[in-house]
């Protein structure tokens, strides 16, 4: 789908993708992507299972429209697993109960069914300006050629267009969000466009280590650890994955 020829200012193209078992259900919100200006239908799918098959043979989304309740893979499990980056996930549902799951997943936003046209569409309209306030630069990769550039503690990072020195001693920890990372201090968010996985792999701190598919801990600034919770300075708390309990722990017994 194409803009329209009378749009002065083109939206980019944003690809949406939509999971639902209820066919009537995945026809509304198909129609509901075909007539919003600036969204494309990159794929349909009636269960979470095809959708996650989808996404590991490389498919892409910037938007994800996922039922929860589905047989096989449930769409709150299908948002733990799916590899990173993750989209903009807005989850439809007809149960409200879900919401705390919802918010500790950090999707974008909760739909409840009935869909109206009009909440779909502030939704987009959200999504839209969140995007666009964070001022990306051309590329990911432009963005990690100039993320390290090591000097000391510090490092200049590409944010808002500009390089700006960040000293990691005073990173809190780092966030995924989508396609961009939080860097978390005491006193600033610095959003990033680079992925947590290329701050993974390329950051040259060997106190800063991957707790969760969405954090990042800088070890010298653990204050406790309680429940798997991470206590860190004014009160932030970042929680430690099963996945990663094992080798976060020996690493912490090593500092």
């Amino acid at each position: 789908m194409s803009s329209s020829a009378n749009t002065v200012v083109p939206l980019s193209q944003l690809a949406c993708v939509v999971v639902d078992d209820n066919e009537m259900n995945r026809l509304t919100l198909e129609h509901y992507v075909s007539i919003t200006e600036g969204l494309a239908l990159a794929g349909t799918f009636a269960d979470g299972v095809a959708c996650l098959n989808y996404f590991r043979k490389g498919g892409r989304a910037d938007i994800l429209l996922l039922d929860i309740n589905m047989p096989e893979l449930t769409g709150l499990d299908l948002v733990r697993i799916l590899p990173e980056p993750l989209p903009d996930v807005v989850l439809v549902t007809s149960h409200r109960d879900y919401a705390v799951d919802a918010f500790e997943l950090r999707v974008t936003d909760y739909l409840v069914k009935p869909l109206d046209y009009a909440r779909f569409s502030r939704t987009v309209d959200r999504i839209r300006s969140q995007r666009a306030s964070l001022a990306p630069p051309a590329s990911p990769d432009e963005a990690a050629e100039a993320m390290f550039g090591a000097d000391g503690n510090s490092l200049f990072l590409k944010i808002n267009n500009r390089l700006m020195r960040v000293n990691f001693d005073e990173v809190l920890y780092i966030e995924a969000m989508s396609m961009y990372s939080v860097l978390v201090t005491l006193k600033h968010k610095h959003i990033v466009y680079a992925t947590l996985k290329t701050f993974e792999e390329r950051l040259p701190f060997a106190h800063f280590v991957r707790v969760h598919r969405s954090y990042m801990v800088n070890t010298q600034l653990i204050e406790a650890v309680e429940d798997n919770q991470l206590q860190l300075p004014g009160g932030h708390e970042v929680p430690v994955a099963k996945a990663y309990q094992d080798g976060f722990f020996k690493r912490l017994r090593g500092i």
